[in-house]
């Protein structure tokens, strides 16, 4: 299937004020674009990118004094199939883990491996391990918490979504990677293009979304706790160790965002057939 998908997102400052933000998609998916994919801003200013150690698109900028939009239109191919479902996935013992998947399994910002792990193993220290333990885990973290963009707010953790049952996409996101983490399932954070087109209406206005993936018989494997159920049409944007490493942007100054829009649909006109 040919997605279009892209974003218009404008910010209002008094001064300059520099920003570096992670809204390309993951270099992971830049063979499948089928038309260009380049930031456009206006006023048109300097963007220079960079590859992170994560291996997201990371682009620099600084926005002038009164404000910039920012945004990007492109189509990608994707296969449009359901998240892989593995039962037999098993979990690998820590001392047979990659070196460069260890921190996966370590604390973070929004992940706090130590207020939850006696959670974790009361509840999870009596499931099979491997695909079965990471499937309880979401199961229990889409039932614990209620989604409500009301009570958004960018400062809530794994533990805050834990103990307040309320949230986001990310706070769910948040709450498996560490839930997994302190099981020994190392766990990172995803965020990316996740439309509707697999379900059977339309449910409210498009956002960016988040997931998370866990590693498991020596591979990456997706889960999403808010849905828990196998999406298509996921487009990775940026992966790490929380949203403190794929953060849709930092602006390093006052900066208020003035408008914020995304779209993601099937690109009917050119759709490839199997």
């Amino acid at each position: 299937m040919l997605i279009r998908a892209g974003y218009d997102i404008s910010f209002e400052t008094t001064q300059p004020v520099p920003m570096l933000a992670n809204l390309s998609i993951h270099s992971s998916r830049n063979k499948d674009l089928r038309t260009a994919q380049r930031i456009m801003s206006v006023p048109d200013v300097p963007l220079y990118d960079y590859v992170d150690s994560f291996g997201n698109v990371c682009t620099r900028l600084t926005i002038p004094a009164g404000g910039i939009t920012i945004s990007t239109g492109f189509v990608i191919e994707d296969p449009f199939e359901p998240d892989a479902v593995v039962p037999d996935a098993q979990q690998v013992p820590i001392e047979k883990l990659p070196d460069d998947v260890l921190m996966y399994l370590l604390g973070s910002r929004y992940c706090e491996t130590d207020r939850l792990s006696d959670v974790a193993w009361s509840l999870f220290g009596g499931t099979t391990p491997g695909w079965g333990r990471v499937q309880a885990i979401v199961s229990y973290v889409h039932e614990r918490i209620g989604f409500n963009y009301a009570t958004a707010r960018p400062t809530r953790t794994a533990w805050d979504a834990h103990e307040e049952r309320a949230g986001v996409c990310r706070d769910y996101a948040h709450l498996a990677v560490t839930l997994c983490r302190c099981m020994n399932i190392p766990a990172r954070y995803c965020t990316g293009y996740m439309g509707d087109m697999d379900l059977p209406a339309v449910v409210g206005d498009m956002e960016f979304s988040a997931w998370f993936e866990a590693y498991l018989d020596g591979r990456w494997y997706t889960f999403d706790a808010r849905h828990n159920y196998p999406r298509r049409g996921r487009i990775l944007m940026a992966r790490g160790r929380d949203a403190t490493d794929v953060a849709l942007t930092n602006t390093f100054g006052p900066a208020w965002l003035a408008r914020f829009q995304v779209y993601t649909d099937e690109d009917r006109l050119g759709q490839i057939t199997a």
